[in-house]
């Protein structure tokens, strides 16, 4: 038989269930989801639904009335509008941030040595 293997993410309290069970079966974790997912597959077809609840206590997705009546106002800017209120927020995000080290670069070298000299510099300037 064939394996493959898979990342799934569970609420902690269905892995714990999951580990104990295997346990008290002295099989491991795996086996016990491939088994429980046989048994589902071999039952009859059923329709899925909905949980109830929201799974891993993350509220419901969507934007919020207070980020909608942003987004509405932001829509109703002019393109070039919106490109200035975004360059001064990043501005301001900048001051109150403040600035943290050097800004990013990317840089090539044709040889190491190169970079090693380059390097060398850079940690001998103030």
């Amino acid at each position: 038989m064939a394996f493959t293997r898979i990342s799934i993410t569970l609420p902690r309290d269905v892995l714990a269930a999951a580990d104990r069970r295997a346990r008290g079966l002295d099989r491991s974790r795996s086996w016990l989801i491939v088994e429980a997912i046989r048994v589902y597959l071999a039952g009859s077809p059923s329709q899925v639904r909905e949980s109830a609840a929201t799974p891993y206590g993350v509220p419901s997705p969507g934007l919020g009335p207070l980020r909608l009546a942003q987004l509405e106002s932001d829509l109703r800017l002019t393109p070039e509008r919106r490109i200035r209120a975004a360059e001064e927020t990043a501005r301001l995000g900048e001051r109150v941030r403040g600035t943290r080290g050097r800004p990013h670069q990317v840089l090539s070298f044709d040889r190491y040595e190169d970079y090693v000299d380059w390097k060398r510099k850079e940690h001998a300037s103030p």
